[in-house]
């Protein structure tokens, strides 16, 4: 039986990586999905791939979102899974931070994020479920992340407060915290290949399953959340992460 049939679902960020895993994923389950992100070209062939709706939209231009709000209500209805996905990671030393990296992260990973929460909370049923993709780098306290985790770290803690105030219309709202993951955005950072190679090997070395998650480790998380068998289930973190958390990426 398909979990989530009947389901309306919204994918930020749903053109790669755990976004089109777990658009892929939510489909499989039942799901009428719509994705969305900033590229046009890499939206619609995401949605040709997967046979779901996609929408141009970025998550820190507001007025983008207020559209791409307008469009589900008037082509879906309301919604019932938002997975605020779309996130950036974008690495640099403590004292070589600059405002423009600390306004792209913040901007794209917590302001964003609050604020596609904030303009699809009016089309969200009652009984509806949020999920945020955090990071376990909110807590691992690896190197070069401070902004990057502290934006993972703001949307935790927002996602607890979130939980109380959307308790009594039975939204639940739960946040994500992958370890590393073999996704692209380790590609768009700037690294050269051999320092994302070091960087890779870094991290492997501290993962107590010796493996990098996959996309749909993370799509299997997501889609459970997303579904009545996580009906008792809001306010909570969940670390998805081969057992970095308990191994820190400390160095």
């Amino acid at each position: 039986m398909n979990q989530l049939e009947n389901k309306v679902s919204v994918v930020t960020g749903g053109n790669s990586g755990i976004g089109y895993a777990s658009a892929k994923k939510l489909k499989k389950q039942g799901a009428t999905v719509i994705i969305t992100g900033r590229n046009t070209a890499k939206v619609q062939k995401a949605a040709d791939e997967l046979g779901v709706t996609g929408i141009v939209a970025d998550v820190t231009d507001l007025k983008a979102v207020e559209r791409a709000v307008d469009q589900v209500k008037n082509e879906f209805g309301n919604v019932d899974i938002l997975f605020v996905n779309a996130g950036i990671f974008q690495p640099a030393p403590v004292g070589q931070i600059t405002e423009e990296m600390f306004d792209h992260q913040m901007g794209i990973n917590f302001k964003g994020a609050v604020f596609t929460i904030e303009k699809f909370l009016p089309i969200l049923n009652d009984g509806a479920s949020i999920i945020n993709l955090a990071s376990v780098n909110a807590y691992a306290g690896m190197s070069n992340t401070a902004v990057y985790a502290a934006s993972k770290a703001a949307l935790n803690s927002y996602t607890r407060i979130a939980a109380t105030e959307l308790a009594p219309r039975n939204i639940r709202i739960n946040s994500v915290n992958p370890g590393p993951v073999s996704t692209p955005i380790f590609g768009k950072t700037g690294m050269s290949e051999e320092q994302i190679d070091g960087f890779a090997e870094a991290m492997l070395n501290r993962i107590p399953l010796n493996r990098f998650g996959e996309p749909e480790d993370i799509a299997e998380l997501v889609s459970f959340l997303a579904s009545d068998k996580a009906s008792f289930i809001t306010g909570g973190e969940y670390n998805i992460d081969g057992g970095v958390n308990i191994n820190p990426l400390i160095g």
